[in-house]
């Protein structure tokens, strides 16, 4: 009987073991599975290039290109990828009537780009044309080449804004931008960081569409708008008396 009890205790103990040592692995296993995910997590929403700001630009954040004058009584906020098809029509029907606002020192504009299409579509064209403008931004020249890349917009599944050397011949039609310096900054993606930057905010922002167009904070684009030109000029007239 002795005997058959210490068999019995040592089988007891060996099970005792098994038991702790697969809690043990479970454990472990479980750890691992964890440090996976959070690997795989981390950094989702980051460049590897350093954020480099262009020259003048503005906001908290310094994520947005300004238009027009400083002290102009109301503000509008456009977010836009420049191969977005219906930031071409938005631009295409409302850019002449922004402009006016702004030379008359009505309105002035802040533009926010990002990189949604490449997201959607695949390609580089919306980081790449968005650089380029950053680029003549630094140069002085944003506005007329903004306006030059939404005129020579490639449909939305054409990703010829990917091309840099198509970029850097478009900044020929605007005078005084195309040469060392412009073609350096797009060749290097000097602002890619600051692109990157700029769409991790707006993805943030609680917006998820382009183009998004805040007059004063409130979005006038919205579905069932009927923005026409002579309506939107008239907000921004009304906006600047309040």
């Amino acid at each position: 009987m002795q005997a058959e009890r210490e068999r019995q205790r040592s089988k007891d103990k060996r099970r005792r073991m098994l038991v702790v040592l697969a809690a043990v692995v479970g454990v472990l296993a479980v750890v691992a599975v964890v440090g996976v995910l959070v690997g795989q997590n981390s950094g989702s929403d980051t460049n590897d290039k350093p954020v480099a700001f262009p020259k003048g630009a503005v906001g908290k954040d310094r994520l947005a290109l300004p238009a027009g004058k400083a002290d102009a009584p109301a503000g509008l906020t456009v977010y836009e990828d420049f191969r977005c098809p219906a930031c071409g029509q938005f631009e295409d029907r409302f850019s002449k009537t922004i402009n006016d606002l702004e030379d008359a020192g009505k309105l002035r504009t802040d533009y926010r780009l990002v990189k949604l299409i490449d997201g959607n579509f695949g390609g580089t064209g919306s980081l790449n044309a968005a650089n380029a403008a950053a680029c003549a931004q630094d140069a002085g020249k944003f506005v007329p080449y903004h306006d030059v890349l939404f005129q020579n917009q490639p449909p939305e599944n054409d990703d010829a804004f990917a091309d840099k050397g198509h970029l850097k011949d478009l900044a020929g039609k605007v005078d005084g931008l195309r040469g060392k310096r412009f073609d350096s900054c797009v060749d290097d993606g000097r602002f890619d960081g600051w692109v990157g930057a700029s769409d991790v905010a707006f993805g943030k922002s609680g917006h998820n569409s382009t183009p998004t167009v805040l007059l004063e904070g409130k979005n006038i684009l919205g579905p069932g708008s009927n923005l026409t030109p002579e309506s939107f000029k008239q907000l921004v007239e009304d906006a600047g008396k309040g």
